[in-house]
């Protein structure tokens, strides 16, 4: 059998430790869940079983897997040779998490969405606006979650550079939806980005998903080319926008060509915006989100 499986050396009080990361892991994603009825006027009860609101499942669905996200880097640097300081590593990842990403939702709303009220949309059951609403979740806690990996220790200067890449993610969310939504103007004189996603169109939710996520999945690359400075505030904060910024014009630059050789004989615009294609869109997210993945593992 030795011969056939060959494992690592294992400590022996993994399992402890692994039970510990679970516990505070399920706990938190508890708490999660009922914070999300908190600032609506609807339970989560209600939503998800009386109404049977699908878009309020997947908005909360996607606070949930976001902070599963940054759990994990709890769980990486969660020490081994104290069950406090694991425990503790891992609860303050977790509040941390919960907290940036109630933050980041809410300044997706106010400045990302401004056009339109998202929380209203949810509950109405647009599927598209909550779509669009756990995906940022998701990209931003795919973002903390790589600063966290990339600071040392849990101390005040870490979290500072935790919160300068919570910073860095929302400049560069915004920035990219204000391109898109420009170039979706410009393809479709009528109506514009947020007004397709308050009638609902999923077509155009996957594809703005996708270009969100693939966004937040090469800034997560910035840590791999940055030197962690404890005290450097506001270096750390200029470094992770200016590289993650040119990465993702890099990204924009790349899709942009791969989206033409792999739908060469496909009318974007026509088919997502016009024809609300979702099958086209979610071939582009796919697209958008693969060659992030691919830049990310060759800046790794």
């Amino acid at each position: 059998m030795g011969a056939l499986v060959n494992l690592i050396p294992l400590p022996s009080d993994l399992g402890w430790y692994f039970a510990i990361d679970m516990v505070i892991a399920i706990v938190l994603l508890i708490a999660m869940r009922w914070m999300s009825s908190l600032l609506t006027s609807s339970s989560n009860d209600k939503e998800l079983i009386k109404r049977d609101n699908f878009a309020y499942g997947i908005s909360v669905a996607g606070r949930l897997l976001g902070l599963s996200i940054v759990l994990v880097g709890g769980v990486i640097n969660s020490v081994t040779n104290s069950f406090t300081d694991s425990a503790l590593t891992m609860i303050v990842y977790g509040v941390v998490g919960i907290v940036l990403i109630k933050i980041g939702r809410y300044a997706h709303d106010k400045l990302i969405l401004n056009r339109l009220d998202k929380e209203f949309h949810i509950q109405d059951r647009n599927v598209a606006v909550a779509m669009v609403d756990a995906s940022s979740s998701i990209a931003i806690a795919l973002v903390v979650q790589s600063v966290m990996l990339w600071v040392k220790g849990i101390d005040v200067n870490a979290f500072v550079a935790v919160f300068s890449g919570f910073l860095v993610a929302q400049a560069i969310l915004l920035t990219m939806t204000r391109i898109y939504e420009r170039r979706f103007t410009e393809n479709n004189r009528v109506g514009s980005l947020q007004s397709s996603l308050e009638k609902g169109q999923m077509a155009t939710a996957i594809q703005h998903s996708g270009h969100m996520l693939g966004t937040a999945v090469v800034v997560t690359a910035t840590g791999n080319l940055l030197v962690y400075n404890p005290v450097g505030y506001v270096s750390n904060l200029t470094s992770w926008l200016v590289v993650g910024l040119a990465l993702t014009g890099i990204l924009t630059i790349l899709v942009s060509i791969s989206k033409r050789l792999i739908l060469m004989k496909v009318d974007l615009v026509q088919e997502i915006d016009q024809q609300h294609n979702i099958g086209v869109a979610s071939i582009e997210m796919a697209i958008s989100i693969g060659i992030a993945l691919i830049l990310k593992g060759f800046l790794t």
